[in-house]
């Protein structure tokens, strides 16, 4: 015997997903840097050196003087030449008046006037010892520098930051779906 039946077909719906993921860029620029160095002001001054030599002592000491400096050398030396003789001939006066005095001045003058002092004998260095004198003043040299400080200029880039969002996409991938059916319902 055959009974009826009822047949029910059914299917579920399915969702599908698709995901697309979140992205993000980072880009960092680098800072525009400019550095300049000024070069340091320097100033130099010099004063230049001296030289001085005085040969004047050494040309009277070889007798090879000029004609002014030498007419006053011997007028010097005739002034005191003169005063010389004059003490003399002052000082033996003295003594001739006073006549009356032990001893003999005429004797003793007459001897005196008669004969010159010797002279000195020894090594006579022309020109004297120290006769030309030198004198040097170096020269000096003055610096003076003055260090420029540097110009940095610095300027910050930023960042650049590029997001884009992520999705997720849902569909219906399969209808849900019922089916009835109904078997050995009417015989024949």
């Amino acid at each position: 015997m055959e009974l009826p039946q009822i047949r029910m077909q059914s299917q579920m719906a399915k969702i599908s997903m698709a995901t697309q993921p979140a992205r993000q860029e980072i880009h960092q620029p680098k800072a525009d840097l400019s550095i300049q160095q000024p070069h340091a002001t320097i100033t130099m001054q010099t004063t230049p050196s001296r030289l001085t030599i005085d040969q004047s002592q050494a040309w009277e000491d070889m007798n090879l003087i000029g004609v002014l400096r030498s007419t006053e050398k011997l007028a010097q030396e005739g002034k005191q030449a003169a005063s010389e003789g004059t003490g003399r001939r002052a000082s033996q006066g003295t003594e001739l008046m006073k006549i009356e005095n032990k001893g003999n001045p005429l004797v003793s003058q007459a001897f005196q006037n008669a004969h010159e002092p010797p002279k000195s004998l020894g090594i006579k260095f022309i020109p004297s010892l120290n006769a030309v004198k030198i004198n040097y003043e170096p020269s000096k040299l003055d610096i003076n520098v003055t260090p420029n400080k540097p110009i940095i200029e610095s300027n910050v880039n930023k960042p650049e930051i590029n997001y884009i969002p992520g999705s997720v996409d849902i569909s219906l991938e399969q209808h849900q779906s019922l089916e009835i059916d109904f078997v050995n319902l009417f015989t024949n």
